[in-house]
């Protein structure tokens, strides 16, 4: 791996050969079967296969490609075990790494950004790669005046390869959707579409993370590395590093798990409210522990603006649905465009279909775990289930599209930590109004 291949021709025909793959490993599966072999033992064998190819080919491509798998990543809790198992470790591999670019590359970037003089601003620079991600990679360093650095530079051709990819992927979703049972593929690449711009300009995600770091600047459960100097495509921070996120989802202890959870939870709820932010990454790369346990946060290249905090036509959906007043809520579904004009949606169900945030709120502390989440994706996308049907009714306005899907990621975080989350303490200190019909300006600035 050199670079990022540019071509659309050679990215698209890379991206053909995941659904191609699984249907000549399905082939030949049926003529193993055939020929007596074991059912089960055959289908894990092509699961594990593509899953590899998964890794192999949206990892190399990096890019859209990459940044779609690190978006199935945060779902993947919501997928069947016996589908998701061998997809599991490829996916958290998306999370952080990939192959990296050369250092002569590095170095051509970093002069076009930071002028020919680059190495002035540094002590030192180490060659290789950190971590290495979607359309970029990281380098520690050391800053002229002494501190320990990270250094994010972009791939040369990033955004020719971010928007190839994702227009591939959308043309494709139909067939790349059997890859990956319970999740709804294409409603995901159109938003990674809609706000792949500004995820390209590091000076955006520099103002963005001087926003986050100055809110929680002395905070003891939030961190976020401060901005030390920034340009296009290359900007630098502190570097702070500490366990990966991944690794408490992998083998942390139960009390491990449970304060991740809830520092995750914590930061999500908060950060509306505290910057008028919100985090729109949550995979799990993003997310570290850092040894005095405080969850670090890092890439803001993709945010929500929240100037007002969440929206409130969300939060009063979920009051009235934990309050049981369907009829009220139905007036509000109609009223907020969430719902058609003409829909003959009864009130109850309405109710019925909100389960996913309601629930998690009823009791001081909610398990969060995969089978609660695979258990809430069948009965939405199951079509024998009225709850199927019931989702066909609602709409979800644009402006709060990507707020629902950060929302449903971070849930989705939460159950691949298996943890009980005391979740209702959390959303009433900072949205009390949820429980509280009255109090509708208390805890914006909290």
């Amino acid at each position: 791996m050199t670079d990022i291949p540019r071509r659309t021709a050679a990215r698209t025909a890379k991206l053909a050969s995941l659904p191609l793959g699984v249907a000549g490993r399905a082939a030949a599966g049926w003529s193993r079967r055939l020929a007596g072999g074991d059912g089960e033992e055959i289908s894990a064998q092509m699961m594990a296969k593509s899953a590899e190819q998964l890794f192999s080919v949206l990892g190399e491509l990096k890019g859209g490609a990459m940044k779609f798998g690190q978006a199935l990543s945060v779902f993947e809790a919501a997928i069947p075990d016996e589908y998701a198992a061998p997809f599991r470790e490829s996916l958290v591999k998306l999370q952080s790494a990939a192959p990296p670019m050369p250092g002569t590359e590095v170095h051509r970037m970093l002069a076009e950004q930071f002028g020919r003089g680059w190495r002035e601003r540094f002590r030192e620079f180490d060659e290789t790669p950190a971590a290495a991600a979607s359309i970029g990679q990281v380098h520690r360093a050391t800053w002229r005046d002494g501190r320990d650095v990270a250094v994010k530079v972009q791939y040369p051709g990033a955004d020719e390869a971010l928007r190839s990819d994702l227009r591939q992927l959308s043309r494709m979703s139909r067939i790349i959707q059997p890859l990956v049972p319970g999740l709804e593929i294409k409603p995901l690449i159109a938003e990674l579409r809609e706000r792949m711009e500004e995820e390209l300009d590091y000076r955006d995600e520099a103002a963005h993370q001087r926003a986050f770091a100055a809110a929680y600047d002395g905070d003891d459960k939030i961190k976020v590395p401060r901005v030390v100097a920034s340009a296009p495509r290359a900007m630098v921070t502190e570097w702070v590093t500490g366990q990966r996120l991944s690794d408490v989802i992998r083998s942390g202890a139960q009390d491990d798990r449970d304060r991740t959870a809830a520092l995750l939870a914590e930061f999500h709820y908060s950060a509306p409210a505290r910057v008028g932010l919100l985090h729109a990454d949550p995979h799990p790369g993003n997310f570290q522990i850092l040894d005095d346990g405080r969850l670090m946060v890092l890439d803001f290249g993709a945010v929500a603006r929240l100037p007002d905090g969440l929206p409130r036509p969300l939060s009063v959906m979920v009051r009235l649905a934990l309050e049981d007043e369907p009829a009220a809520l139905l007036e509000l579904l109609r009223s907020h465009g969430f719902l058609r004009a003409a829909s003959p949606l009864a009130a109850e169900e309405a109710v019925e279909y909100l389960a996913p945030f309601t629930e998690p709120l009823r009791t001081e502390t909610f398990r969060f775990n995969r089978r609660w989440l695979q258990r809430q994706a069948e009965r939405v996308g199951d079509l024998r289930r009225p709850e199927f049907q019931v989702g066909r009714e609602l709409n979800l306005p644009p402006q709060y599209l990507l707020v629902h899907r950060v929302t449903m990621g971070t849930l989705g975080v939460l159950c691949q930590l298996d943890a009980d989350v005391p979740l209702r303490g959390i959303v009433r200190h900072w949205q009390p109004w949820v429980f509280d019909a009255e109090d509708e300006s208390a805890g914006r600035h909290a």
